[in-house]
């Protein structure tokens, strides 16, 4: 423990890893006091009676969990961080087909600028229409027969003055989360979606314990099926955590006196290369069905169509599963690709025994890495799946999605990636960081 204190005590004398750090708990504070600010022309009282009557076992109430409780409070962050993410992950798509993104992307550093304004372009059009379909959910919610949203502003002028504001707050979250990850620890906008869903855990347990105290929740129950849950996505994160080394002969080459090579080195191949950015990619395009099915509250079949996208049925589970494995194996191809690794190889004169060097060694590698990252994205699916199934036995929704599925993975990728950048802080100043002390292993690349 002794180690440990000592370890908190090494960052904050570093002055350059102590002002990154509290520039991070800033940036993180704002977020939240947006998350609580409420939108003009919105009943604050009527809003919290109409928000108690609605289930969080829904789409809505996972989307609430992303950012944080700011949908159900209607604030100017109702949106969160995830119209940037869907503009990313439609660039990145489109940088795998078209060449002109693909050409961007062998620019260099001019064209990861211009990638990255298109993605904003991209974020500020997808946030004007979620947000227009948010004014409409709010326009016809009711609570008691009042409406939230008061009768001197609502229509248009609500409507042109709340798409302005969320819109506004989108961008600003967007902007801190790249100030985060510039100036800041960690990644910015993990952390923003991090501390939305560490804020919500505390209300979760607290109506989870009100339940089993009215006598509606058997705790019994609910502590085996969290225990399982927990054991499950153990089990599989450790299992997606294995890796898959190729040997790598490297030839002997002597330049005047000295003999470089005739040694034997290993590629790691990870099994789940991705991380968690298949579940926060797939989260965001499955949140798309609903915003589009949110501009028509009144009509049949489109409200009929919506139940296929219900946060628990089957439709929804196994299109979500589906979209898990493609952005696996998508991420894992950006991540990692196997051309350039061969490429690397044949200029340092080292070679896969066995296996020609160049086309023939990158072809090898890309077959391994295919193989092994297919089990890795099914175990994935399944832990992103399993809150949903949980919740057929009595667990609620808000209280499963803690203990299993998108939320834990997010939670325990993004605070180990966090302290893996403090740690490289501490060692580069010589300091003993948290592995070193035994209280911390969490993933070095």
């Amino acid at each position: 423990m002794g180690k440990l204190q000592d370890t908190f005590r090494n960052i904050f004398k570093i002055h350059e890893l102590r002002q990154r750090i509290l520039y991070t708990l800033a940036l993180l504070v704002i977020v939240r006091i947006g998350a609580h600010i409420t939108l003009p022309g919105v009943d604050a009282r009527v809003l919290s009676e109409a928000m108690a009557n609605q289930t969080s076992d829904n789409l809505f109430g996972l989307y609430d969990l992303f950012v944080g409780g700011a949908f159900s409070n209607a604030a100017v962050f109702a949106l969160g961080i995830m119209p940037y993410i869907s503009a990313s992950i439609i660039i990145q798509l489109l940088g795998a087909v078209v060449p002109y993104f693909q050409k961007l992307q062998r620019e260099g550093e001019e064209g990861r600028k211009k990638i990255t304004q298109l993605t904003r372009y991209g974020t500020v059009f997808i946030s004007t229409l979620q947000a227009w379909s948010v004014t409409i959910y709010l326009s016809s919610m009711t609570a008691n027969g009042v409406p939230i949203i008061s009768p001197e502003v609502s229509g248009f002028g609500f409507t042109f003055t709340a798409v302005v504001f969320l819109v506004a707050g989108t961008v600003f979250m967007m902007w801190m989360g790249e100030q985060i990850t510039e100036k800041g620890i960690g990644n910015g906008i993990s952390l923003i979606i991090f501390i939305g869903i560490i804020n919500q855990l505390p209300f979760a347990m607290i109506d989870e314990y009100r339940l089993i105290a009215a006598g509606t929740r058997n705790i019994v129950i609910e502590i085996v099926i969290l225990i399982f849950m927990v054991a499950v996505i153990a089990g599989i994160v450790l299992v997606t955590q294995g890796t898959r080394r190729i040997p790598v002969q490297y030839a002997k080459r002597v330049v005047g006196r000295k003999i470089y090579g005739g040694v034997t080195q290993y590629i790691p191949l990870r099994v789940n290369t991705a991380g968690v950015m298949p579940i926060i990619f797939a989260q965001s395009i499955m949140f798309i069905p609903n915003t589009v099915l949110a501009f028509f509250p009144d009509n049949e079949f489109m409200q009929s169509l919506a139940g296929y996208f219900v946060y628990t049925s089957f439709t929804y589970s196994f299109i979500y599963a589906l979209m898990i494995v493609f952005f696996t194996y998508f991420y894992t191809a950006i991540a990692f690709n196997p051309q350039d690794v061969a490429e690397n190889m044949k200029k340092q004169g080292g070679f896969v025994p066995g296996i020609r060097p160049g086309k023939q060694t990158a072809e090898f590698i890309d077959n391994i890495l295919t193989k092994i990252t297919l089990p890795g994205s099914v175990f994935l699916a399944i832990v992103a799946i399993l809150p949903a199934f949980v919740n057929r036995f009595g667990v609620s929704g808000s209280f499963s999605q803690f203990f299993g599925g998108t939320s834990l993975l997010i939670m325990v990728g993004v605070a180990l990636d966090t302290l893996n950048q403090i740690e490289s802080h501490l060692l580069m100043r010589h300091y003993d960081g948290f592995m070193k002390s035994g209280k911390l292993r969490g993933r070095r690349g």
